[in-house]
């Protein structure tokens, strides 16, 4: 999973080919670090989908510009293009399991 922050999210996700999945997350947050277990291991079934996390505690402008509010917020982004967020409550592992379905 590669750390995102604002010096590499726009090489890493906004000019990247392909499907790539962003969770921002904090350390306070306890649904941010009980859902990373499952993402972490969706990366291992989804070998053609890059993930990545930013660390909302560290990179809270970059957050802003991607208006995102809650955490966790899943991002999927295809070709450099946002198309879906999962975000607050629904933002779980079957949410986040189902929207790579629909994407690949």
């Amino acid at each position: 999973m590669i750390e995102l922050h604002a010096d590499n999210f726009r090489e890493e996700v906004l000019d990247k080919k392909g499907t790539v999945l962003v969770d921002f997350w904090s350390p306070s947050c306890e649904p941010c670090k009980a859902l990373l277990p499952h993402i972490e291991a969706m990366e291992k079934d989804h070998p053609a989908v890059v993930f990545g996390k930013v660390d909302l505690s560290k990179s809270r402008r970059l957050a802003i510009s991607q208006k995102v509010s809650r955490v966790p917020a899943i991002l999927l982004f295809v070709d450099g293009e946002r198309q879906e967020m999962l975000s607050g409550e629904e933002a779980t592992a079957q949410a986040v399991q189902d929207l790579l379905h629909r994407f690949q």
